[in-house]
């Protein structure tokens, strides 16, 4: 682990300090240390422009720059490097003010021993590893979540809006930072497309700890008005207690699909020319209704057509007349259905 120390020189306190940091970091519990020394902001920050620092231990009040603006500098010049300031100012005010700007802790000299000064670096740069390696795993999980195909939406215990991944923001019409906080029936509005009635509520099965799809025939009401078919499922969120702390909505457009899907359901039981039930779904319907008379006690009737001539036009004028005659015949049929 590399750090520097930048230090005011002043009556001799640049030998006692740099002796009290040299004696923590000897002690190899915590690792070996490798500590470079620098007595002014410019020097230091020309180190830094270098890299390979892990961590700065900092005194404000250097030659060439006093107080906040030390820190101001060092912090524009290494973001991600964690510094701890120590000062010879026992002022709580100075304490808070160094924190807020975005030192990672700050210690008094007065105070400062070795035990203290190593648990402050070590907890500095175990907190510093720490929040690398969370933003490291949610900068992976966004990636992976913005690059997949299907919406994802997730919601508190309350209900409200905690995130949308791209894919959900354009089919919801709402973007994440529009979302978050909003009640989900407002942001995903959802409704039974055979009963146009409002969809059960999916934070419903989350909180009773269940992974469910959603209803069939599910509609999606998009923020300017537009309708979605969606499906997929929604699975509840647990915390380290295996207490359920919200739940995340996985969906996508079945739009095309399902129309696809009855166009083909539909080709395959009419005729192509009349566009009249064939006789697959003739033979489906007089089942169902057979069955039916069974069971109400009643009876069924059949009624045959026939088209007399129909070969002579064929024959005598083409197919595309025939065909043309079916057409009609077709379309009076169904005017009298």
């Amino acid at each position: 682990m590399r750090f520097f120390f930048k230090h005011n020189q002043q009556d001799g306190e640049e030998y006692s300090d740099r002796l009290l940091v040299r004696e923590a970091l000897t002690d190899t519990r915590f690792g070996s240390f490798q500590v470079e020394w620098v007595k002014n902001l410019s020097e230091g920050l020309e180190r830094l422009s270098r890299r390979g620092i892990d961590a700065v231990l900092a005194d404000l009040f250097l030659p060439d720059s006093q107080g906040i603006e030390t820190l101001d500098r060092l912090l524009l010049a290494a973001p991600r490097v964690p510094i701890l300031v120590l000062s010879g100012l026992e002022d709580d005010d100075v304490a808070t003010k160094t924190v807020q700007h975005g030192a990672q802790d700050y210690l008094p000299k007065s105070h400062l021993d070795s035990y203290t000064l190593l648990r402050a670096l070590r907890n500095m740069i175990d907190r510093t590893t720490a929040e690398d390696a969370l933003f490291t795993e949610k900068e992976r999980a966004s990636v992976t979540l913005n690059s997949i195909g299907d919406a994802v939406l997730s919601t508190d215990i309350l209900g409200n809006v905690t995130y949308l991944n791209v894919v959900a923001e354009k089919m919801t019409g709402w973007t994440c930072a529009e979302a978050v906080s909003r009640p989900l029936s407002e942001v995903f509005h959802i409704i039974d497309g055979a009963t146009r009635k409002p969809s059960p509520n999916p934070m419903e099965f989350a909180i009773e700890d269940k992974t469910v799809k959603l209803t069939p025939n599910c509609i999606l009401i998009r923020r300017d008005g537009s309708e979605l078919f969606i499906e997929d499922s929604v699975a509840p969120i647990h915390d380290r207690l295996r207490s359920v702390t919200g739940a995340v909505i996985v969906f996508h457009d079945v739009t095309v699909s399902r129309a696809l899907t009855q166009e083909m359901s539909h080709l395959a039981q009419h005729d192509i020319l009349t566009d009249l039930p064939n006789r697959l779904l003739l033979k489906d319907r007089i089942s169902q209704a057979i069955v039916a008379a069974r069971r109400n006690d009643t009876k069924v009737a059949v009624l045959f057509l026939d088209l007399d001539g129909f070969k002579e036009i064929n024959d005598s004028l083409g197919h595309a007349a025939g065909d043309n005659a079916l057409q009609s015949v077709a379309k009076c049929l169904e005017a009298v259905a």
